[in-house]
C-alpha cells in the first residue's frame, strides 16, 4: 500500500467513510461527467437549446431511488459479498440515502444553473439585441448625426436613432466604497445562481435530515423503537415507500414523447450520452476508486466501494426532466434520449453491478 501525508491519513481517520470520501466521490462523477458532458457538445454540435439538456444528462446521475431498489434486493442475494442480510440492509440504506442527499444537491446548485444560463443564451440568441435607442432630442444636437439616421419630427425636435452611451462622454473615476462593492458582487451572485431553486423542497429537506441525523436530542426522541415520536419516522416510513413506485410512475409519463416520437435528436448525441454515462465513466470511477483504496484513503468494506462504484454507472437523473420543464426548452427532446438511456439501463447497471461485485468478491 502506498503511504500517504501523516497529515491526511490524521483526518482521514478522525472522520467517518462516508463523509471523508462519499461526497468527494459525487462532486468527482459530477465534474467529470460536465467535462465528457462538454466533449459530446464539441463533437456533435448539437443545437444550442440541448447544450445544457447534454450536459445535465452527462453530470447528473440517478443517485435516488435506483440505489433504493438495487441495494436491498443485493443484499438479500445468497453469496452476497456484502455480510449478513441485516447489516447490508442497515449500512445499504444508509449509504444510499446519503448518496441521493447530497446528489440532490449538485443537481439544483450546478445543473439547475447550467441548464438556466444555456436557456437563457438560447433566448438571448433568438432576440436582435442592439445597443441603439430611439430618443427625442433638440434639433441642434443632431448636427453630428448622420443626415440619414434623423427625420424631423417638428420644427425644434429630430427623432434620432442614436448609440445609447455615448462615446465622447469622458470616463469618470470615483471610488466605490467596499460596502458598495461588496454588495453588487453579491447581487451579481445571486442574479447567476437562482437561489430560489438552490433551496428546492429536496434540497429544504435534506438540511432537515442532517438536522435531525446530528443532533442526538432530537435523533433520539423521533428515530428508535423507543424512541416517544417513533410515529414521526414510522410515517415518514410509509411515504417514503410509497415514493419510490410513484417516482417511476412519473417517469414513465415523462418518456411518453419520446416513445411518441414527438422530437429528433442526432443520434451522435444520443450515442454521446450512453457512451458517457455507460462507459467512460464507469471506467474512470473504477480507477479512482480503486486508486483511492490503494491509497488508504477508503476503508476495505466492500458494501461502501460497491455503492461508490455504481455512482458512476447509473442513467441520467429523473430531476433533469423537471428542470428542462421549468424552462420549457428540450423538453421532447429530453424524454427521446432518456427512453434510449433509460432502455439501456437495465443491462448496463447490471453488468457493471456484477463486475463491481466481482472485483470485490
Amino acid at each position: 500500500m502506498y503511504s500517504i501525508p501523516p497529515l491526511l491519513q490524521f483526518i482521514l481517520q478522525k472522520q467517518s467513510p462516508w463523509k471523508a470520501w462519499l461526497n468527494l466521490n459525487i462532486l468527482l462523477a459530477f465534474t467529470f461527467g460536465l467535462f465528457f458532458g462538454w466533449i459530446v457538445v464539441k463533437v456533435t454540435r448539437p443545437p444550442a437549446k440541448l447544450k445544457g439538456l447534454i450536459l445535465g444528462c452527462c453530470s447528473a446521475g440517478n443517485l435516488g431511488n435506483i440505489f433504493l431498489i438495487i441495494i436491498p434486493a443485493l443484499c438479500k442475494e445468497k453469496g452476497s459479498p456484502f455480510g449478513e442480510t441485516d447489516v447490508c440492509q442497515t449500512y445499504g440504506l444508509a449509504y444510499s440515502s446519503l448518496s441521493m442527499a447530497i446528489g440532490a444537491v449538485f443537481l439544483w446548485s450546478i445543473v439547475y444553473n447550467i441548464v438556466r444560463v444555456m436557456s437563457n443564451v438560447t433566448v438571448e440568441d433568438g432576440d436582435a439585441q442592439t445597443n441603439q435607442t430611439k430618443v427625442l432630442i433638440p434639433g441642434s444636437a443632431t448636427e453630428t448625426v448622420a443626415e440619414e439616421d434623423c427625420s424631423p419630427l417638428n420644427d425644434n425636435t429630430d427623432e434620432c436613432t442614436l448609440p445609447l452611451i455615448s462615446t465622447n462622454i469622458p470616463p469618470t473615476k470615483n471610488k466605490v466604497p467596499v460596502l458598495e462593492r461588496t454588495w453588487k458582487f453579491l447581487s451579481l451572485i445571486s442574479e447567476t445562481i437562482d437561489l430560489k431553486k438552490l433551496f428546492a423542497p429536496s434540497t429544504i429537506a435534506v438540511v432537515v435530515g442532517f438536522i435531525i441525523g446530528g443532533t442526538p436530542f432530537i435523533r433520539n426522541a423521533i428515530i428508535g423503537d423507543a424512541a416517544p415520536l417513533r410515529v414521526l419516522q414510522e410515517s415518514a416510513e410509509l411515504i417514503g415507500g410509497g415514493a419510490i413506485p410513484s417516482v417511476t410512475l412519473i417517469m414513465g409519463a415523462n418518456l411518453l414523447n419520446g416513445v411518441r416520437g414527438g422530437a429528433s435528436v442526432q443520434p451522435s448525441v444520443i450515442a454521446g450520452v450512453i457512451a458517457v454515462r455507460y462507459v467512460l465513466l464507469p471506467l474512470l470511477g473504477t480507477a479512482l476508486v480503486k486508486g483511492a483504496v490503494r491509497l488508504g484513503l477508503i476503508q476495505p468494506d466492500p458494501l461502501y466501494q460497491f455503492i461508490l462504484h455504481l455512482q458512476y454507472a447509473v442513467p441520467p437523473a429523473m430531476n433533469i426532466g423537471t428542470i428542462m420543464q421549468l424552462f420549457g426548452v428540450g423538453e421532447s427532446e429530453c424524454s427521446v434520449i432518456f427512453v434510449w438511456v433509460y432502455a439501456l439501463a437495465s443491462v448496463a447497471v447490471t453488468v457493471w453491478s456484477a463486475f463491481f461485485m466481482w472485483t470485490l468478491s
